[in-house]
């Protein structure tokens, strides 16, 4: 009997052991699993290079003279250079701002919740010193970009493309076995800031989103001040898949 007792305290502390080691592991390697920088592959475009406080980073832009602006914060795992003609053929009389994310594209740095916020502002800052009518476009993880920038500062119009209430909804989705809200550093709470936004804000879910949960996308809906939210659903696409509906660029360009 006290054998037993034995083992069943062995099993129970080996157990134990396992969890908090592969607690340990994702809690240290949890950025890897959120950030998944790219190179910057399309050269075509001008680059502008900003100072912030992970170093110089690089803004794939075409520049347009007018009070008109787009500033565009990707996705996780995207390299906005790529997204330039499209975005040059959808606003053919904005200026266009792609920003790369630090440690994307040649941006310097690593990509945090911190890091990528103070280069998302740097940017607004200069591009609303010579335009006075900024849209803000987020796609993915850069929609909590942008409704935190929309929070403080005077944009024009925000555009968010599968956003998300918060990317803790994102990770419990995907580790529904782990404390998420106590675990993840870099949270990116867009719940917190939607209500200070001003700007009309669209936003554009995917029909089969495989990545945020329509129920995430949902919430975030109701957290805006009312009147100010326009929703639309684009059917049958997924997460990756939204841009290349032939009613994706017009969703975007629409007011």
């Amino acid at each position: 009997m006290e054998g037993a007792r034995r083992l069943l305290i062995y099993v129970v502390l080996v157990i134990a052991a396992m969890f908090i080691g592969l607690f340990a592991l994702i809690f240290f390697s949890q950025r890897s699993l959120i950030y998944f920088p790219q190179p910057r592959s399309n050269s075509a475009g001008l680059i502008m290079s900003l100072p912030s406080i992970a170093g110089p980073v690089l803004v794939s832009m075409r520049p347009a003279s007018g009070p008109d602006a787009i500033v565009y914060f990707g996705g996780n795992a995207e390299d906005v250079s790529l997204d330039l003609p499209d975005f040059a053929t959808a606003f053919p009389n904005d200026a266009i701002y792609l920003l790369h994310y630090p440690g994307y594209g040649g941006s310097a740095g690593h990509p945090t919740e911190k890091s990528i916020l103070a280069a998302a502002f740097v940017l607004f800052d200069a591009v609303h010193a010579q335009h006075a009518n900024v849209t803000l476009i987020g796609r993915s993880l850069g929609t909590g970009v942008a409704i935190h920038v929309a929070s403080q500062r005077p944009v024009a119009r925000i555009v968010l493309v599968t956003p998300y209430d918060s990317l803790v909804d994102v990770a419990q989705e995907h580790y529904p076995f782990l404390p998420n809200r106590w675990m993840m550093l870099d949270k990116y709470d867009s719940w917190k800031y939607a209500p200070q936004v001003t700007a009309p804000t669209k936003i554009i879910a995917a029909g089969n989103d495989e990545v945020i949960p329509r129920t995430s996308t949902e919430r975030l809906r109701t957290r805006f001040r009312d009147g100010i939210v326009s929703y639309v659903v684009v059917p049958g696409v997924g997460h990756n898949s939204i841009s290349e509906s032939p009613d994706y660029l017009r969703l975007l360009g629409d007011q």
